[in-house]
């Protein structure tokens, strides 16, 4: 049995959940549904055990609505209205519903949160940012008023603990400032720290707090380095991953093209701008450590897509032609059985262009018509990875396996099998869908592993970014 310790209070005891099943009162059921206080669907959703009674509760963000800071036409629009986190039970009881309140416009980069135990009492807390009042000028945006980061008790959805969000100071304008983000990492390797994160584009500022809020350290980088290599400026995506890249023990934090280490000191840089996609993991197994596949919004010359070694930022291979503008989160996971490793899958937006690429950077895909952000998951019962794409789950170009209802928010193994669940938002309702094949592995349940669980964990602010299992899960 896992230690509670283990899961670091979050998930604690999921299992004995779990154990009991979603669909025991219709065997022939693919999903589970938890019926919404109404008819709307929703944006985001956390898992966490809130009241400490060993099973997870879930808590959304709705409505899915998404307003981009980008001030151009078609981008940046007024929020039609606040954001509200719902917890609710596995049977559908709602149990709080905490208001965002005016002060936070209607966007995933305004309203960054996570759920997760920080402070060790065996329930999960909600941290988020927060503001006062209705501080909206008259066009609508939210540029002035104070900015917060508070702490929501799980148990009554009320704010026990609040600080000061990092200042819009230094930032050249709204569409850079207002980019926010929130994560979860063992710095230490033993307990967890919150980091908080504003600026992707230009000036980052990164912050790493305790269970009480006392500040870590700060990482800030204000103006771009002479030497580009050594270019924090810039370099953030759409999304921040907690792993061992150095293998030391400790966390460090993947904030996009650059790596910032578990003592707050940056360990190294590409330099070549911002990243779409970005994923963490063992992608050559042939290769020593972790790896870390990039696919780049800005244009390259070349390596728009490419791989390196997570420790160093050593480019292992790369896209030998130019690209403008790859875009979505693109795909990194084991889908083909003849190669080795993970194939990596990355594409443009404004052409209909898609590459995929062997773990050792062999091209063995080029196509035009497949979806900028296909979804992995285990589903069946070997180990290679099935894939969502629109509302269909089944092998790679294959004929499909299984056909869904609504938008995937998540994919994660909260039955606790090892293959993971889709968890999908249909209006009204959060639908769970689970694989109806049995399992002959008896491996652990993918959330025992820290870099998955805080993958999940962590996508609850920026975009989804299907989480991905370190080096040290016990496949054998």
């Amino acid at each position: 049995m896992l230690k509670t310790r283990m899961l670091a209070g979050l998930f604690v005891l999921f299992f004995l959940w779990t154990q009991v099943g979603f669909c025991e009162e219709e065997p022939s059921k693919l999903y589970h549904s938890i019926p919404l206080a109404g008819p709307y669907d929703f944006q985001k959703i956390g898992l966490g055990d809130l009241d400490g009674d060993g099973e997870l509760e879930f808590i959304i963000k709705q409505p899915n609505f998404n307003v981009d800071p980008y001030q151009k036409p078609g981008y940046w629009k007024p929020s039609p209205s606040p954001y509200r986190l719902e917890a609710y039970k596995k049977d559908g009881s709602l149990l709080w519903v905490y208001d965002m309140g005016w002060s936070i416009e209607t966007g995933i980069w305004y309203s960054p949160w996570v759920v997760y135990d920080l402070d060790g009492d065996g329930r999960a807390e909600i941290y988020c940012k927060a503001g006062e009042g209705d501080p909206r000028n008259l066009k609508g945006l939210v540029e002035s008023g104070p900015e917060y980061l508070v702490k929501i008790d799980g148990l009554t959805g009320k704010v026990v603990a609040k600080t000061d969000w990092i200042s819009r100071a230094g930032y050249p304008d709204y569409n850079f400032y207002s980019r926010n983000m929130l994560a979860i990492a063992y710095l230490d390797g033993k307990k967890p720290s919150l980091i908080m994160q504003r600026g992707t584009y230009n000036i980052i500022k990164t912050w790493a707090l305790d269970a009480d809020f006392r500040i870590l350290w700060k990482h800030e980088v204000l103006q771009k380095h002479p030497e580009k290599s050594r270019n924090y400026y810039g370099q953030g995506s759409h999304g921040l991953i907690a792993a061992d890249v150095d293998q030391d023990g400790r966390d460090e934090l993947v904030i996009g093209a650059a790596v910032i280490d578990d003592n707050g000191k940056g360990l190294w840089s590409l330099g070549m701008g911002h990243p779409d996609v970005v994923y963490c993991a063992d992608i050559d197994p042939d290769h020593p450590g972790l790896e870390i596949c990039y696919g780049f919004e800005t244009r390259q010359d070349r390596d728009g897509i490419c791989v390196v070694d997570a420790k160093t930022g050593k480019k292992l291979w790369g896209h030998p032609e130019k690209t403008f503008h790859l875009h979505g989160q693109g795909m990194c996971a084991d889908v083909l059985e003849e190669y080795p490793g993970m194939e990596v899958y990355c594409g443009e937006r404004d052409y209909k262009k898609r590459w995929m690429y062997t773990a050792r950077g062999d091209l063995v895909q080029f196509l035009t018509k497949t979806e900028l952000s296909p979804r992995p998951v285990w589903w069946d019962d070997d180990l290679q990875k099935e894939v969502v794409t629109g509302r269909k789950i089944g092998d790679w170009g294959k004929e499909p396996m299984t056909r869904i209802e609504g938008n995937v928010v998540l994919v994660v193994d909260c039955m606790g099998d090892w293959r993971e669940e889709v968890i999908t938002a249909v209006k009204g309702e959060i639908r769970i869908y689970s694989s109806p094949i049995p399992s002959s592995r008896n491996y652990l349940p993918l959330l025992s592993n820290r870099q998955y669980r805080l993958g999940i964990v962590n996508q609850t602010s920026g975009y989804y970014y299907p989480a991905q299992v370190g080096l040290d899960y016990p496949w054998d």
